[in-house]
C-alpha cells in the first residue's frame, strides 16, 4: 500500500534516458511518490519541460550558463521550483533532509561525489551509476554500511541478482557457487574483425536491444560495460572476480542469473524495458506497476548463450585485470575508458583503439591505493591525463 505521504524523490541525471524511465515509473504512481529535485549538466530546455510538469522544489544545472537559462525559462513558465548550480548543489540535494529517495544516475565519474553524499546521509539510493561503485569500490560500501543506507541495484544484470538472491546472502555467501552476469553482445557480435577497424560512432551507438544514451551505448558495443558490470557485482554482491561469469544471451530477454551450489539456476527474466529495474528498486520490497509489457514466452519460444570472444572484446579482459589488482586500478580504467570513448564519438579516435587507450594507460606506473574520496579523485585526474596523452598519439586511426 502506498505511504501516508508521497516519498520524495531526488532524480540525479533527470534528462537521460534512466531518468525519463524513472519519472515514466512515478507518474504512474502520483500517491506515492514526489519529486523534490531534478539535475541535469547543460540540457535547460529538457530540465525546464520537467520541472513545469513534476513542481520539484529545486532543479540544479552544474553548467553556470545552463543555470540561467533554466531561471530563465522557469520564470517565464510562472515555476516556483529553486534552480540551484554547481556540482556541490548535486551533494545538497541528495542529502537533503527531504528527500527520501536518490535515483543516482549521472553517467560516468561526475555521479561519484552526489552518490557518495546520499550514501553518508542514510538515503534509499537507487544506484543507475555504476561507474561510482567502480572508482570507490570498498570505499563505497564502507559508506554503506557505515550509514545504514539501502542501496538497490538499477542495472538490469545487477537488479535481476539483486531479485535472484535470498534477502540474507551476504550471511551464506558459501551457498552462491556463481554469478551470471548475461550480456547482449551490441551491435558487433557477428562483425568481421577488419570490419570493426571502420565503424562510426552511429553504429556503435544502434544498440540491437536496448535504447541507451551514446556513452553507454559504446560501452556496450566494446563490452567494457560488462567489464564494469563485474567490477560492480564485485562489490555489490561481495564475490570474488573467479565467481563472476559473463554470458552472452542476445535476447536480452533473461538479465541475469544466480547460480547455487545445489545445482539450482535462479533467473529474472523479462522484456528489455529499463522500467522494470527501476519500479522494482522504487517500490522494494514491494512490487508495483511499471507500464512495461508482459513477456510472452511463446513468441520468445527460444533463447540463446554463448561465450564471450575476449579477443573479439578486449576490453573485458582489461576489467577482470583490474579487479584482481584492486587498489586505484577500476578507477583508473573508468577514467581511461571515459576519456577514449569521448575521443571516440568525437571523431579523434578509432573504435579498435579503445582498448589500447586503456591499457596503455594502466601500463603506466604509480598508482596508489584508494584509502580516501581524494585518492580516487587523484587517480582519476592523473589517468584522464595519461589517457588524453595516448589519445594524442593514435589520432583517428
Amino acid at each position: 500500500m502506498p505511504a501516508a505521504s508521497p516519498q520524495q524523490l531526488t532524480l540525479l541525471g533527470a534528462t537521460g534516458s534512466i531518468g525519463a524511465s524513472t519519472l515514466d515509473v512515478v507518474s504512474r504512481h502520483p500517491g506515492r511518490y514526489s519529486v523534490f529535485a531534478l539535475t541535469a549538466h547543460r540540457a535547460a530546455d529538457r530540465l525546464a519541460e520537467l520541472c513545469l510538469r513534476f513542481s520539484p522544489r529545486y532543479a540544479v544545472m552544474t553548467d553556470r550558463h545552463a543555470a540561467k537559462k533554466l531561471r530563465d525559462l522557469l520564470q517565464a513558465g510562472h515555476c516556483a521550483t529553486t534552480v540551484l548550480e554547481g556540482e556541490q548543489a548535486l551533494c545538497e540535494v541528495a542529502r537533503a533532509p527531504e528527500a527520501d529517495v536518490v535515483m543516482a544516475a549521472i553517467v560516468g565519474a561526475a555521479g561519484l561525489e552526489p552518490t557518495l553524499a546520499a550514501v553518508a546521509a542514510g538515503k534509499k539510493v537507487l544506484l543507475a551509476n555504476k561507474e561510482a561503485l567502480v572508482m570507490s569500490g570498498q570505499l563505497f560500501m564502507d559508506a554503506v554500511e557505515t550509514s545504514g543506507c539501502c542501496l538497490v541495484p538499477i542495472d538490469s544484470e545487477h537488479n535481476a541478482i539483486f531479485q535472484s538472491l535470498p534477502g540474507d546472502f551476504r550471511q551464506h555467501p558459501e551457498a552462491i557457487r556463481r554469478i551470471l552476469l548475461t550480456a547482449s553482445g551490441g551491435p558487433f557480435l557477428d562483425t568481421s574483425p577488419e570490419r570493426l577497424e571502420t565503424v562510426t560512432p552511429e553504429e556503435a551507438c544502434a544498440h540491437p536491444v536496448w535504447s541507451m544514451g551514446r556513452k553507454i551505448s559504446v560501452d556496450s558495443a566494446t563490452m567494457m560495460n560488462k567489464g564494469l558490470e563485474v567490477i560492480e557485482a564485485r562489490w555489490l554482491f561481495g564475490v570474488a572476480s573467479g565467481q563472476i561469469e559473463v554470458v552472452i544471451h542476445p535476447q536480452g530477454i533473461i538479465h541475469s542469473m544466480v547460480d547455487y551450489i545445489d545445482g539450482s539456476v535462479l533467473a529474472q527474466l523479462g522484456n528489455p524495458d529499463m522500467r522494470i529495474p527501476i519500479a522494482n528498486a522504487l517500490a522494494w520490497p514491494e512490487r508495483i506497476d511499471s507500464g512495461a509489457g508482459a513477456l510472452d514466452l511463446f513468441e520468445v519460444a527460444a533463447l540463446r548463450f554463448m561465450r564471450p570472444d575476449f579477443e573479439r572484446f578486449p576490453c573485458l579482459p582489461l576489467a577482470y585485470q583490474v579487479l584482481e589488482a584492486g587498489g586505484s586500478m577500476p578507477a583508473v580504467l573508468n577514467a581511461a575508458n571515459e576519456e577514449a570513448v569521448a575521443a571516440f564519438l568525437d571523431g579523434r579516435l578509432g573504435f579498435c583503439r579503445i582498448a589500447d587507450v586503456i591499457a596503455a594507460t594502466l601500463e603506466r606506473d604509480g598508482w596508489p591505493g584508494i584509502e580516501t574520496l581524494e585518492a580516487v579523485l587523484e587517480a582519476d585526474a592523473r589517468a584522464r591525463s595519461l589517457a588524453c596523452e595516448e589519445i594524442r598519439k593514435r589520432g583517428a586511426k
